[in-house]
């Protein structure tokens, strides 16, 4: 019966193991890459394959171009300068292998002509090997195109004379020191050959110290969320600081992007414009600047011809005018027309119109008429009479007001001679 039982529950154990265990799988990528790398079930690994078109995307790296590689969030791709250089070349290849980690690699000239084993250890290692000049001269923004072009030739001929197969060698080109120059950029597009940049650097090959570049690395990191990492893996600092940068990014949730180019066999990874922005606009980001006007608001807006002579009513045997000539008819309806008399625009100087014209209003007007009237009516012995009978019915109140009553017309009428 114990027997029994056991064999029982063991079955059950493997019936439960073989349903949960495809999800903690998928569920837990760092977990998952362990299986990958055998002799280290904790490294971090590389989570995915990025495969890139240089023709497509000639210019990444946000430190100098606007767009980058179309990573996710706490997505981390390594890149090392200025190699092969035995003492720490090799150095740095160990620790990438202990994690099982791909970066890429842009070698110079003049190295991969004194260390070609060095080439061709990264290559069967699965890391990605680009080209950074010949000689690593800091002048290429301001060197004449010619002896710019020797470099960038002569980095490409000596590193892939040092690999077995040189077409393994990737179109990536970092400039020396990022001292870009658009002649140079766009020779090296010209070429097929994508310029690579960085989105933030660790800047180890100043005189600090190792945990310095640790801290800078990962601060860097932490502000932008993901990004290229520019290191150099010449530099004994590097060398001790990045495993602490790797344990750290293992630590933070991090994952490692080896990049690859694409080729006929192998197309680039399907991705979406706004993906290679660092950080892609939102709805809830504020545009800094009104946008521009698309140009598909004028596609149907047609042009207009320009106006002939025909248009202008002008003949052609005479010099051509501006405005149009008129026509036959027009000047016979103007000359049949009579001229005005000069009498009808005359007006009486002394008339009621002209004093209508003036500020007086119409009441005033017809006062200063009355008055003008009034002493040819009451002329002689009857008018003298009339004034007096009038003066008796109204009595002396009514009599000084007819008197100021009679004085102010003359008063308006002297006013008005003024102002005339």
């Amino acid at each position: 019966m114990i027997g029994t039982s056991v064999v029982v529950r063991t079955r059950s154990w493997a019936v439960l193991l073989a349903v949960l265990l495809p999800g903690l799988l998928t569920a837990a990528p760092p977990a998952a890459l362990a299986a990958e790398c055998p002799g280290h079930p904790d490294a971090l690994g590389t989570s995915r394959t990025l495969v890139v078109d240089p023709r497509e995307h000639p210019r990444i790296g946000t430190m100098q171009y606007r767009e980058t590689l179309p990573l996710k969030d706490h997505e981390v791709v390594l890149t090392f300068d200025d190699g092969p250089l035995p003492k720490y070349s090799n150095q740095v290849l160990q620790i990438l292998a202990n994690e099982c980690i791909k970066a890429t690699f842009f070698e110079i000239g003049d190295q991969a002509k004194a260390n070609p084993e060095g080439v061709r250890k990264l290559i069967a290692a699965g890391h990605t090997v680009g080209t950074h000049s010949m000689t690593h001269p800091l002048t290429m923004n301001r060197m004449p195109m010619e002896k710019a072009e020797a470099e960038i030739n002569g980095g490409i001929e000596w590193t892939s004379a040092a690999m077995t197969d040189p077409s393994k060698l990737a179109p990536f080109f970092r400039i020396p020191g990022l001292m870009r120059a658009d002649a140079v950029e766009n020779y090296l597009i010209s070429r097929g050959i994508q310029v690579w940049s960085a989105d933030f650097p660790a800047d180890d090959w100043r005189h600090i110290s190792s945990d310095r570049v640790y801290q800078l690395a990962i601060q860097r990191l932490e502000a932008k969320g993901k990004g290229i990492l520019l290191l150099h893996d010449i530099q004994a600092r590097t060398v001790a600081a990045l495993p602490k940068i790797i344990r750290d990014l293992k630590a933070r949730g991090y994952r490692i992007v080896h990049v690859v180019p694409a080729t006929a066999d192998r197309p680039a990874t399907p991705t979406t414009p706004v993906e290679w922005l660092l950080h892609p606009p939102t709805e809830t980001t504020r545009i800094a600047r009104w946008p521009t006007v698309p140009n598909f608001v004028f596609t149907q807006t047609k042009t207009l011809p320009a106006p002939g002579l025909a248009d202008l009513n002008t003949q052609t045997a005479h010099q051509p005018q501006l405005l149009p000539r008129k026509t036959m008819a027009q000047a016979d309806i103007a000359s049949t027309l009579a001229a005005p008399d000069r009498d009808l625009f005359a007006i009486p100087e002394g008339s009621i119109e002209v004093l209508l014209s003036t500020t007086l209003s119409r009441r005033a007007a017809t006062r200063i008429a009355m008055a003008t009237e009034g002493p040819h009516r009451g002329k002689g012995k009857a008018g003298k009479i009339n004034a007096r009978r009038t003066a008796a019915h109204t009595g002396p109140k009514h009599s000084a007001q007819a008197k100021s009553t009679a004085s102010r017309p003359t008063r308006l009428a002297t006013s008005v001679k003024k102002r005339a």
